[in-house]
Order: structure tokens, then C-alpha cells, then sequence
């Protein structure tokens, strides 16, 4: 009789409980009881991502052996001969963590362990602490601090700035407007003055969100050198990343980079040629753990840090793969925590704690999360027309977001 587990059905769930719509995918087995749990939130295409795994990938992995977890990863990306865009890729990610789940459960182990072990016992994390105001921003940050909190990414009037005196043409369409040049200024005098504040021991972070130019993204880098960030986020759009040769002549500040990116030719020159301190990769976007643990050895054999995507649109079971990820990588550099509500708990039991700054684990097998169908089902993804992601100059003009 062959001991083979193989694929049984993949279930796809979708659910919000707070304000990010999540997609996670249920990868049931042969084994009764058995089954893992992935990620594969976009959160502003969960629809086509359901589709993508309902009516492609689900048909091409049953009956598949779950151990095969490499072959299936790449087998699944290379089916639909088109690839390498974030609909498919946090499809197959949502499968590939599920696999990996499964595979820890088999082994009794957390996926940690798999690895290779850990490198330390929990991963220090940063928080967003964001206001209308530098003193806001100050305060808020100084109650994280109290918290026991020591890493602090500092915005204000959320990404750009967004402006309350925009100078704007007559007839200019409705939109998330923001000033690349007044939020340069602005955020400068942020940055100062929370340094100003809190002093010396607190880590400061800051996310540009790509809002600024090339040319003025290099004099931002330039500028705010003095306030020795742990690092600056997403100073440049995907498809500027060839200025990052120029930034990086001419500041010393800390960069990370990542998150929009889906193909490894977007990370690999950025690593290789050392132009940047973190990458930042959302794991569901980028395929899921399988390419992240490539992309960890790579970023490790060139002193790049992994600081992975996580805010409220990476859903609690990607952030147990963050976490696993940071216990193992020898070039662990910090953990995003969004900072969960309980009613996150309750869906997600097993999602991972902060105590004093750190995230721990709770050595369960696998990825050492689950989910409450029943209650997450109560809680339905809305169907939405995305505001934020509507961005524009003074003039009008749409801009990234």
C-alpha cells in the first residue's frame, strides 16, 4: 500500500475582519484531518486571485503528491506559461505555504525547524506610528516606547503627506492628492523633530511609498542622513530602480526595497550589487516560502538584511511565514507587526504575540497557525472601488500610489 499524501482539494477563504480583505488558502489531504494553511492576499484583486486558484490551479494540483513541494512550485508557475504578475504568484504562494504546513505537520515540527533551526529566539518587530502633526507622530511613538516597542516607523498624514492647501486647476477629477515636494519638506521636519524628541535609542523608519521623483528621492536620501534611520522604505517605484546606483553614491542612509516586486530579476541586481540594506518582498506577491528562502541565501551572501512586507493586507497566516522565516534567516533584519485586533486572534488562533518588542513563536508544527472558518465567514470581503490607490499631482495627473 503506497504511504503517499496527495492532494485531496484546495479551498479558498475569503474573509476581512478588520479593514484588509484576506485571501487564505486550505490545502486538504488524503490523510483525514490533514491540511496546511498559505497565504495569497492581494488585497485589491482578492476576486481574481479566488478565480486563479478555483478554476486553474485547483484542477492541475489534486491528486499531487504534497511532499513535492519544489516541483509543484515550480510546475505551477511555469502551467499557465504566462507568469511572474501578483494574481498568479499569491495564488501559487497561497498553495506553496499551505505545502509547507503540511510538511511541518508531518514532521511534528515547527517550519523553522525545516529550515535549518533557529538563528534567535523571537524577531524584533517595528510598528507604524502616524499622525496629523510632528508632535503627533512624537507622541505616538513615545507610547510605543513605553510599550516596550524600540522600532518605530514614523509618518505623517499617511502616505504623501496628503496636503490640505493643494493648489489645484479648476475642473481636477476627485483623487488621493498629494505634493512631491511639499511632502519632501515636510516629512523632513517630521523626522527632525521626532528625532529631536525621543533621542538616540529609538530606531526610527520611514516609507516614502514611492511619492517622490528620482532626482528629489536622491536629495531626500541625502537630506535625511543626519537622522541615521534603521531604514527608508520604498524611496523609488519598481521601475526606477536603476537610480539606486546614484542614491546609493551619494547617501548613506539605509534602504529597503520590495514589496511591489513579483519576478527575481526586479530583487537580484538590487542584492547583488549591493544597492540596498533590506529587502522587503510581500512573500505571497513574490510566490510564496519557496522563492523567499532562495531569495535569503542570495541576500545573505551580500550582507542584505530580510525586513519582509507586513502590514494589515498580509493576512495573519503570512505573517506566521514571516515569522518563521525570521527565526531561521542568519540576515534576519526586523518583522512589520500591524498590530492585530483580538478579533484576529479569534479567527486566526494560533496567530503569534508580541512580548516587549519581540514576536515569538508558539512551536506549534507547521506554521503553527489555523483558522475558524465558521466566524471568518462572518465576516465577507466587501466589494470595493479602491480610493487610496487613486493617487494625484496638484494638476491632476495620476501619479503611483
Amino acid at each position: 500500500m503506497s504511504s503517499t499524501v496527495t492532494i485531496e482539494d484546495v479551498e479558498v477563504i475569503l474573509t476581512q475582519p478588520g479593514q484588509s480583505r484576506l485571501v487564505v488558502v486550505k490545502v486538504l489531504t488524503s490523510e483525514p484531518g490533514l491540511y496546511g494553511l498559505g497565504c495569497a492576499t492581494f488585497t485589491q484583486r482578492v476576486f481574481a486571485v479566488e478565480a486563479a486558484i478555483e478554476r486553474h490551479l485547483k484542477a492541475f494540483l489534486i491528486g499531487r503528491d504534497v511532499d513535492r513541494v519544489e516541483e509543484l512550485w515550480q510546475m505551477s508557475m511555469v502551467h499557465g506559461y504566462w507568469r511572474n504578475g501578483p494574481v498568479l504568484n499569491n495564488a501559487i504562494s497561497g498553495v506553496d505555504q499551505a505545502l509547507w504546513d503540511i510538511k511541518g505537520k508531518r514532521a511534528g515540527m515547527p517550519l523553522y525547524q525545516l529550515l535549518g533551526g533557529k538563528s534567535r529566539e523571537a524577531a524584533a518587530v517595528y510598528v507604524h506610528a502616524d499622525g496629523a502633526t510632528p508632535d503627533e507622530v512624537a507622541d505616538k511613538a513615545q507610547r510605543f516606547l513605553e510599550e516596550g516597542f524600540r522600532h518605530v516607523r514614523i509618518q505623517m498624514g499617511g502616505y504623501g503627506g496628503r496636503s490640505t492647501a493643494m493648489h489645484r486647476p479648476e475642473g481636477a477629477p476627485e483623487g488621493n492628492y498629494f505634493d512631491p515636494r511639499s511632502y519632501g519638506r515636510a516629512m523632513l521636519g517630521m523626522i527632525s523633530h521626532v528625532r529631536e524628541r525621543l533621542g538616540e535609542q529609538v530606531e526610527l523608519l520611514h516609507d516614502v511609498h514611492e511619492r517622490l521623483h528620482p532626482i528629489d528621492a536622491v536629495q531626500f536620501a541625502k537630506d535625511v542622513e543626519p537622522y541615521r534611520l534603521f531604514f527608508l522604505e520604498d524611496l523609488l517605484a519598481p521601475e526606477d530602480i536603476d537610480w539606486f546606483k546614484t542614491i546609493r553614491g551619494q547617501s548613506a542612509t539605509p534602504l529597503a526595497m520590495g514589496e511591489l516586486f513579483n519576478n527575481p530579476r526586479e530583487w537580484r541586481p538590487l542584492i547583488t550589487e549591493r544597492l540596498i540594506d533590506f529587502v522587503r518582498m510581500h512573500i505571497s506577491q513574490m510566490g510564496g516560502i519557496t522563492p523567499a528562502i532562495k531569495a535569503t541565501g542570495l541576500a545573505d551572501a551580500f550582507g542584505v538584511r530580510t525586513a519582509w512586507h507586513g502590514p494589515s493586507d498580509t493576512s495573519p497566516v503570512g505573517h506566521a511565514a514571516n515569522l518563521h522565516l525570521d527565526l531561521w534567516a542568519p540576515n534576519f533584519g526586523i518583522h512589520e507587526w500591524y498590530l492585530p485586533s483580538e478579533l484576529d486572534y479569534e479567527v486566526f488562533p494560533g496567530l503569534p504575540r508580541v512580548v516587549d518588542g519581540y514576536l515569538y513563536p508558539n512551536e506549534q508544527p507547521g506554521l503553527g497557525i489555523d483558522i475558524d472558518q465558521e466566524l471568518a465567514a462572518k465576516f465577507p470581503c466587501e466589494e470595493i472601488v479602491e480610493q487610496w490607490t487613486q493617487t494625484r499631482l496638484p494638476d491632476g495627473s495620476s501619479a503611483r500610489p
